[in-house]
């Protein structure tokens, strides 16, 4: 399975993009889409960004990502001997 995260594209060297995501920067290879621009919104696969997103669904997709990691996180801190099933 794979899990693309939006990321914005905040410099552009020729063919080459340097992305953030969440404050982490790493660089994407911007040949699969047209017109990026400094800015853009891209789900990146395998070091390609393959596909641009407007700003709502990105930052859309970002806060269920961290809502997911925060229900993960709170879950492996229960205690599991006051846990009860049903």
């Amino acid at each position: 399975m794979c899990l693309a995260i939006p990321s914005t594209i905040v410099a552009i060297d020729g063919d080459m993009g340097t992305i953030d995501v969440e404050g982490v920067r790493r660089e994407a290879s911007l040949l699969l889409l047209e017109d990026a621009a400094v800015g853009d919104w891209v789900i990146v696969h395998a070091g390609f960004a393959i596909q641009k997103l407007d700003e709502a669904a990105a930052r859309e997709s970002l806060q269920y990502l961290r809502e997911a990691v925060a229900m993960t996180d709170a879950q492996a801190r229960r205690d599991p001997a006051t846990d009860v099933q049903e």
